[in-house]
């Protein structure tokens, strides 16, 4: 599935969740999870998506959506996971009420956006790096009921 409404969808979680400041940066990302676009399809995507480049709170100009804030709080978590098929959550381990999930390099917003936005009563929070997703779990919590719900939304490598 790897048409236009899909890669403008990727375009939009990488814009939101990555500080890019080059079409190059931002291509070369695209390629990451499985889109060869060339650059005037993806300045097309851009222009089409109101992606500007403005300052962010470094001072350094960056890509970024309208409304960031906005697309998070609407984005439809189904093509969210989508996405995430392509990107890969490698694989989760335990110990005691935390898990950590290991993902490709610079995904890991992607997998903790996705969990939080599952809203699994075990999990309390999480925090997030780059490839590396920390989950604190609720004080009881069964592993094979956690590694099951995170299999569904997440699934495992390819």
């Amino acid at each position: 599935m790897r048409n236009k409404e899909s890669r403008l969808e990727v375009i939009k979680m990488l814009v939101s969740s990555r500080e890019l400041s080059k079409q190059e940066e931002l291509m070369d990302e695209l390629r990451r999870a499985g889109y060869d676009s060339a650059q005037a399809t993806l300045s097309r995507d851009l222009k089409l998506l109101g992606v500007v480049k403005a300052q962010n709170e470094n001072g350094r100009y960056v890509y970024m959506l309208p409304d960031k804030k906005a697309y998070r709080n609407v984005s439809n978590n189904h093509m969210t996971v989508t996405a995430m098929n392509r990107l890969g959550a490698l694989g989760v381990r335990f110990s005691g009420n935390m898990a950590v999930v290991k993902t490709l390099p610079g995904h890991a917003s992607h997998v903790a956006y996705d969990i939080d936005h599952a809203e699994l009563e075990f999990v309390v929070g999480t925090i997030a790096g780059d490839d590396t997703v920390f989950i604190v779990m609720e004080e009881g919590s069964d592993r094979a009921e956690a590694l099951d719900a995170l299999g569904q939304i997440l699934p495992m490598g390819e």
